[in-house]
């Protein structure tokens, strides 16, 4: 964690979670945005961007879904908290949520204006932030897994929702794409997607360019999907 972050810690499940804030300078309280990381945890890429948001007024909070020591030191052992965690679905919704407490207790925190982004097993953080209805202005999903236990109820969902995607991504085929768009029409959310017909998995993250079939760095994609991100927090977070 880059020294310029404090930590932030949340209890769940009786499971010590231990992610990073960052908070503007000036007096609080701030919007804040939860930021939710990929399977492997957070890397250089997604601490240069909350830095950025910390930058544009926000507080950050850097989520940590396994547990305070969890072993990421390789893909594989960081696949197995990811796995462990998809095949419980209802504890991943709740960790979540649990998160989002936490972070709207902060008293650097406007817990009226609260967003979330997240990547990869984030993106499916955010999206099941929205569909539990949770009290959250907007959550920008980018190359997120799509499904769910628990599609959204009509009525249900409170945040604007901005799916970002690649049409080759391997990972998110295209029969969920158009079943997160019949769930969230039938929610009658406000949502929108953008699908990159030639990106890949992981196309805004360049740590993780190229390090298995499917994965590429896309930095016009990335560049597309971040500006629209900065714009919808600007949009849906404005005091």
């Amino acid at each position: 964690m880059a020294e310029r972050f404090e930590r932030v810690h949340c209890s769940h499940d009786e499971v010590e979670l231990e992610g990073f804030l960052g908070k503007p300078e000036r007096a609080g309280p701030h919007p804040a945005v939860l930021m939710f990381p990929g399977a492997t945890g957070p890397g250089p890429s997604f601490e240069a961007a909350a830095h950025e948001l910390v930058g544009a007024g926000y507080v950050v909070a850097g989520i940590d879904m396994y547990g305070r020591g969890a072993d990421l030191s390789t893909p594989q052992s960081a696949g197995r908290h990811f796995a462990d965690l998809l095949a419980r679905p209802d504890v991943l919704r709740a960790r979540v949520l649990a998160w989002l407490d936490a972070v709207c207790a902060l008293p650097c925190v406007d817990p009226e204006c609260v967003a979330a982004v997240g990547y990869c097993f984030g993106g499916k953080c955010v999206l099941e932030l929205a569909r539990s209805g949770a009290a959250v202005k907007a959550v920008s999903s980018f190359h997120g897994l799509l499904g769910t236990h628990a599609p959204a109820m009509p009525g249900a969902v409170r945040a604007r929702i901005a799916v970002w995607t690649g049409g080759r991504d391997p990972y998110v085929p295209r029969a969920d794409l158009a079943a997160l768009r019949a769930e969230l029409d039938t929610a009658d959310a406000d949502y929108q997607m953008t699908e990159f017909a030639r990106a890949r998995h992981a196309f805004t993250d360049p740590d993780h360019d190229g390090i298995a079939e499917g994965i590429a760095y896309d930095p016009v994609a990335h560049r597309i999907a971040w500006s629209g991100t900065l714009a919808l927090l600007e949009a849906t977070l404005a005091a």
